[in-house]
């Protein structure tokens, strides 16, 4: 998952620059045994099945699975690339589908689904797809700085 390049910009997205319909560039994140071992690692899920391919043969998958934690982090970090340092999270919800498997590609998607002028929030929809079909789903509402000299919530 580390090979994907960071398209993360060196000054955050204003409010008023966001438009409802605005596309996220993709993000392609290849999917891998380090990444799926080291996320479930680092968010201390030792849930044998993201890090043992025998245990989690037995509980019918092909090998290691990406855990739900991860999953919220690449979420997370796919949204912030996009807004910029000084964006603000406020809530992450999302539901996972189809496992990411080693081997495979999980490719990001987002849309502004809608803006509070009076909070300066944005909230994005996005999906995080598979070759088997969406992994991830959701949304993630943001708080976008206002432009230098404009008025509004921070």
């Amino acid at each position: 998952m580390t090979s994907a390049a960071r398209s993360a910009p060196l000054t955050t997205r204003r409010f008023e620059a966001v438009a409802v319909g605005d596309a996220l560039p993709e993000l392609a994140l290849p999917i891998t045994v380090t990444g799926i071992v080291a996320g479930a690692l680092a968010s201390r899920d030792f849930t044998p099945v993201h890090h043992d391919k025998a245990a989690a043969q037995a509980q019918g998958m092909a090998d290691v699975f990406m855990n739900i934690l991860t999953t919220n982090g690449l979420v997370g970090r796919y949204v912030t690339d996009w807004a910029g340092p000084d964006a603000v999270l406020r809530n992450v919800a999302i539901k996972l589908g189809a496992p990411n498997l080693p081997g495979d590609t999980m490719k990001l998607v987002g849309t502004v689904k809608s803006k509070d002028e009076a909070a300066h929030e944005v909230v994005v929809e996005i999906a995080g797809k598979n070759a088997w079909g969406n992994h991830v789903t959701g949304t993630v509402r943001l708080v976008l700085p206002a432009a230098s000299g404009a008025g509004g919530a921070r």
